[in-house]
């Protein structure tokens, strides 16, 4: 049996700023309860973008970083015991991302990026499904996370899809 896929069944959800922030700003990720969860740091470099996510300590749990020499459609997240890489898709560019997990299974987002409905799928199973459609908040959308194992790396994959698809990087 697969993911749980309906919203009510959802492990957790989280609520993000639509307009990924401007170069060098940061911005935090809350929770469902309207807490203070995880911080987005945009740290701008001269060549490429960094983002950390940070827990509610300020330690760095995730950075998301444009790959070294690469054309501006990767970005790689490392991880405590991991990375992955965000990529656009050949096909679709604006609608699919595709993200190579090391050592775990790759996973793809698909829907309408830009608008911020979309979800991520891994093995065919939904493991995160993302929305305006949830707040009546004007640029902010939310993050229905169903693999909590997984939340770290599908907010930062969250992260990363905002840059890439608003050209940020």
């Amino acid at each position: 049996m697969g993911l749980l896929r309906h919203r009510h069944e959802a492990h957790r959800q989280f609520r993000m700023q639509q307009k990924l922030i401007a170069i060098g700003d940061d911005y935090w990720i809350e929770d469902d309860g309207g807490h203070r969860v995880y911080k987005v740091n945009g740290k701008a470099a001269r060549v490429r973008e960094t983002f950390k996510l940070e827990d509610e300590h300020g330690h760095t749990i995730a950075k998301i970083q444009e790959k070294k020499l690469s054309v501006r459609d990767k970005i790689k997240i490392d991880l405590d015991g991991g990375s992955a890489t965000v990529k656009k898709a050949i096909v679709g560019i604006r609608d699919r991302f595709e993200i190579d997990v090391e050592d775990g299974h790759d996973m793809k987002a698909h829907g309408n990026i830009v608008d911020h409905e979309y979800k991520i799928e891994r093995r065919g199973d939904t493991v995160a499904e993302i929305s305006k459609r949830w707040f009546r908040v004007r640029d902010t959308y939310g993050v229905e996370v169903y693999d909590e194992n997984a939340t770290v790396l599908l907010l930062s994959i969250t992260v990363a899809i905002d840059a890439l698809a608003n050209d940020l990087l």
